[in-house]
C-alpha cells in the first residue's frame, strides 16, 4: 500500500536528521577529547529492503547498534558502522595506535554501545524538540556481522517495521582519519503518522 506521505512530510524529518547530526558532532567530541567536524552528505528514505545494499551489500561486514525506542511514535534505531571504520574509531576512543583493534572484544563493544547511544539519543532529543513527544531509548544491542545478517537480527527482535526507513549518512574526521557512519530510523507500523501529526503536518 502506498503512504500518502508528500515530499513536505520527508523535507521536515530531513531537516530534524541534520540538526541532529549537529548535536552528535558536539557530543561525539565531548566523548573522543577532541574537534569533530561532522559532514551530512546525505538524508533519504529508502525502502527497508534496500538498506543492506546502501551499506555495500548483504555481506559487508558492519558493526550495528540497535536501540528500541519506546513513544506513541515507537521506532528501531540502527546505528551502522563498517567494520573497518568501527574499528579506526575504537582505536581513537581508546587511545590506541591506529591499526590496533582488529576485532570487537568485550572493552570494545562497550564502547560501541556507548557511542550509538550518544549519536541515538542526538538524534532523539532533535526530533523530541520538533514534535514535543517523548522518545525513550532502550539499552544498546551490538550486533558485529554481515550488513544482511544484522537486517535479519532487527526483524527477530523488534518485529515488524515500517517499510520506509530515514536513512541520514554522515562523515567525520577523527585522527586525521575520515569516517563514515549510517543512522537508520526505523519506525514501527503507524508511527510516522504520529510524528507527523505532532509535527502539525496533515494530510488530505
Amino acid at each position: 500500500m502506498t503512504e500518502p506521505w508528500s515530499e513536505l512530510h520527508y523535507d521536515v524529518l530531513k531537516e530534524v536528521g541534520n540538526i541532529g547530526a549537529g548535536n552528535a558532532a558536539t557530543a561525539l567530541a565531548q566523548l573522543l577529547g577532541q574537534q569533530i567536524n561532522m559532514q551530512v552528505p546525505s538524508v533519504m528514505w529508502l525502502p527497508f529492503d534496500d538498506v543492506s545494499s546502501r551499506l555495500g551489500g548483504p555481506e559487508k561486514a558492519v558493526a550495528g547498534i540497535l536501540l528500541n525506542v519506546d513513544s506513541t511514535a515507537p521506532a528501531t534505531i540502527l546505528v551502522v558502522f563498517p567494520l573497518e571504520q568501527a574499528c579506526l574509531l575504537l582505536d581513537v576512543l581508546l587511545g590506541r595506535p591506529q591499526g590496533s583493534t582488529v576485532t570487537v572484544d568485550e572493552i570494545s563493544a562497550s564502547a560501541l554501545q556507548e557511542i550509538g547511544n550518544i549519536l541515538a539519543g542526538s538524534y532523539l532529543t532533535s526530533l523530541s524538540n520538533f514534535t514535543g513527544l517523548t522518545f525513550v531509548p532502550m539499552v544498546p544491542a551490538l550486533a558485529v556481522d554481515m550488513a544482511g545478517a544484522v537486517l535479519d537480527y532487527i526483524l527477530a527482535e523488534f518485529g515488524q517495521v515500517a517499510d520506509q526507513v530515514l536513512l541520514i549518512e554522515t562523515e567525520f574526521e577523527a585522527a586525521g582519519k575520515d569516517i563514515y557512519s549510517y543512522f537508520f530510523l526505523v519506525p514501527k507500523p503507524d508511527a510516522l503518522k504520529a510524528i507527523f501529526a505532532a509535527l502539525g503536518v496533515g494530510f488530505e
